[in-house]
């Protein structure tokens, strides 16, 4: 045990070493750098926001914003952090990302460790850890001002939360107790602080009460009804403020945020034909140029229910090519190969880090399978169920809207946990082929 916390101490100081290195590296300017053009948006925005003008910029602003128009494209929560560092220290960027160098280098590492741990060994969550310490998309998006790195934080907790209140309602056979509260608690707040950040992830929770049902045995009992109830309850109300409030703005419900009808026009417009790119090369098209004439004038709430109509539309009209254009987004969301049309450091990023780890990646979803220790046999019951549920529902959510690789990184955040199970392996292999009685490596003669 002892040894444990001496490496997971070790793991985090790494982690938070690296990160505040990459803060003091991107410093104190805010510049659209490789995919991190929205930190020029929560920039400005919390500027304004301070500045007394409300959720508005002051010149026309991504994706479709008339100047002083309200917005709800962004994420308030986020928003309101950003404004809180500028009003105790000032408009210094800087100062968030050291923040965040600490915070996230201490907490996904962690989090990482407790799923590895709980889900199969200790070892694979010192080696989920340590993986997640280094990965360098992580390291470079969590001193970013944007969504992605309490985002990311936010998802390995509330997968946390669902595992620890699976365990607490299967342990007590029935009967109601403190744990069960405090869990179900625990998973509504980690729940609100993923959808204030990013409201794709509503689409998520009904799977996750299916996995908690499917891991209670399938049972319905008051305990089960209790705690989703709780959950359920505490993510509406806290939902409910911003919901009156984007009412109150635009006259029109909107739950949180208005990007999902812009996303889901623009990832299946017909320009592409049945071959998805992730990024559109102006010389092809600018995605407001893709955007209807007559709809342009709409403010931006009524835009982007009418965009999402739109884009279901172009699904209608033609599934087949909707078909094959979602399997064209496979390259883009599990890119590891180097690109000519990315900057340097995106190279070194996709190939050093996901191309690096793929093949362990792979190995240690396939062992997850296989029941051998520290795998143990795989049922409905399996704990592991819930990281592959995640794997597969996310995926699938991007592969039918809008993929790239920056929305893979919650993915890649739990694919790191396989990960750690290939190291894991790869570790007792090594130990076991050790031979301590002449103190060299058993090989075996091949002809």
């Amino acid at each position: 045990m002892k040894r444990t916390n001496i490496i997971l101490g070790l793991t985090l100081s790494l982690a938070v070493i690296l990160r505040l290195a990459a803060s003091v590296y991107l410093g104190n300017a805010v510049e659209a750098l490789p995919g991190t053009a929205d930190q020029l948006s929560y920039h400005n925005l919390a500027l304004r926001l301070l500045g007394g003008h409300g959720f508005t910029f002051g010149e026309p602003w991504w994706p479709s914003t008339a100047a002083e128009a309200p917005t709800a494209h962004w994420s308030y929560l986020y928003t309101f952090y950003v404004s809180l560092v500028y009003l105790l220290f000032g408009p210094h960027p800087l100062i968030i990302r050291l923040i965040q160098a600490v915070l996230v280098g201490l907490l996904q590492p962690y989090l990482a460790f407790w799923l590895g741990k709980r889900v199969f060994s200790t070892s694979v969550g010192l080696f989920a850890a340590g993986l997640t310490a280094i990965y360098p998309y992580f390291i470079y998006y969590s001193v970013t001002l944007m969504t992605e790195p309490f985002y990311i934080v936010a998802i390995l907790a509330a997968l946390c939360s669902a595992i620890l209140l699976r365990e607490a309602l299967q342990a007590n056979n029935g009967k109601m107790n403190r744990k069960i509260m405090v869990y179900s608690l625990a998973l509504g707040l980690c729940l609100t602080i993923t959808i204030l950040l990013r409201q794709l992830f509503v689409l998520f929770i009904p799977v996750l009460f299916f996995w908690i049902w499917m891991a209670n045995g399938w049972r319905i009992n008051r305990q089960l009804v209790f705690s989703v109830l709780v959950s359920g309850t505490l993510v509406i109300l806290t939902v409910l403020p911003f919901t009156i409030y984007n009412y109150q703005r635009f006259q029109r419900l909107v739950l949180l945020n208005t990007n999902a009808g812009f996303a889901f026009f623009w990832a299946n417009h017909p320009i592409y034909g049945t071959r998805f790119i992730p990024i559109l090369p102006p010389e092809v098209a600018g995605y407001d140029e893709l955007i209807p004439a007559e709809l342009r004038k709409l403010d931006e709430a009524a835009l982007d229910q009418a965009l999402l109509k739109a884009g279901v539309q172009f699904v209608i009209q033609d599934p087949v090519r909707y078909f094959w254009l979602s399997l064209s987004r496979i390259p883009a969301f599990f890119m590891f190969w180097p690109s000519r049309e990315s900057d340097l450091i995106s190279n070194v990023a996709r190939v050093g880090g996901f191309g690096l780890l793929l093949p362990f990646i792979l190995y240690g979803l396939v062992r997850s399978f296989i029941p051998k220790p520290p795998v143990q046999q795989f049922t409905s019951h399996s704990t592991s169920n819930l990281l592959v549920l995640f794997i597969l529902f996310y995926t699938l959510i991007h592969l039918l809207s809008w993929a790239l690789v920056r929305y893979r990184l919650p993915v890649d955040a739990v694919f790191m946990i396989y990960a750690g199970l290939a190291f894991a392996d790869l570790s007792a292999w090594l130990g076991s082929s050790f031979n301590p009685k002449h103190g060299k490596l058993i090989t075996v003669e091949t002809v």
